[in-house]
Parts: C-alpha cells; structure tokens; sequence
C-alpha cells in the first residue's frame, strides 16, 4: 500500500453507522479532510454518483466506495469499520462492515484500476479481512493494510 494513500487519521474502527448513506458521509467527510482543495459535500456527491452506477460492495462485507475527482492530483483512500454490518446491497447481499473508499484523480486511468484491483485482491483474503474486524486502533488497521 502507498504511504500517503492512507493514514491513521482517515481511518475509523468501530463506528455506529445505521445506513449505507451515513457510511458513505462518513467516508466522505475523512476523504476530505486529506486535501484542503476537497469539500465533503463534493466528495460525498461523486462518491453517491459511482454508487447509482451499481453497488461497490465487494461481498463478504466489504465495500470499496470510489470515484475520480479533478481537485486531486494523487489518489487518496480512507478506512471505516462499523460495529454492525449495513445493508449495501452487496453482490453477495451480505451486511457490510468494512469499507474503504478511494478518490482518484480525474486523468488517473490505468493507476485508478490497478488500485482497485489491489484492494479488491487485498479485501478478497479472509485472514486480512478477520485481522481489520479484530484491530481496535487506526495504527493496527494501518499495519494490516500495510502488509501487502
């Protein structure tokens, strides 16, 4: 994982989040606060945008919220566990309580993919997925992500 794609202060662990809505808020408003050009309103906007496209809930409770924003010139990711899965309409139509949600900058074709590709890959394996659902603190969360 790159260094300044995430870090502690976009990450959240057990958070109450009552709808898919609130969460994706929630993402919004850590994204935002990576870059003093991004405002929640607009973050949360093209986030709700890509979503209307179809869900991003990758199954087995994890959903990868993302879209391309012209205000950025890196990507930039933020992190949230919930205590309670949430309905997402996931494919798998499992409750979702691990979500990261990813911004890319507008022109970032092939490094948009190749980033959802790895997070989809890194989301996909169960032992990294149960070690996110045990870490109590952003630095753990940090270092499970990190592993890859």
């Amino acid at each position: 994982m790159m260094p300044e794609l995430i870090a502690p202060e976009r990450i959240r662990c057990a958070l109450e989040v009552a709808s898919k809505k609130r969460l994706i808020e929630t993402l919004a408003e850590l994204l935002a606060s990576a870059h003093p050009r991004l405002q929640t309103e607009t973050v949360f906007e093209h986030l709700i945008e890509r979503e209307r496209l179809g869900s991003t809930g990758l199954g087995y409770g994890v959903a990868l919220p993302h879209a391309r924003i012209a205000q950025i010139s890196d990507a930039v990711g933020a992190f949230v566990r919930t205590n309670r899965g949430i309905d997402y309409d996931a494919t798998d139509g499992q409750p979702v309580d691990l979500a990261f949600a990813l911004l890319v900058p507008d022109t970032a074709n092939d490094e948009h993919l190749r980033l959802l590709a790895h997070l989809a890959t890194l989301f996909s394996d169960p032992d990294i997925r149960a070690q996110l659902r045990k870490a109590t603190s952003s630095d753990e969360v940090l270092r499970v992500l990190n592993t890859l």
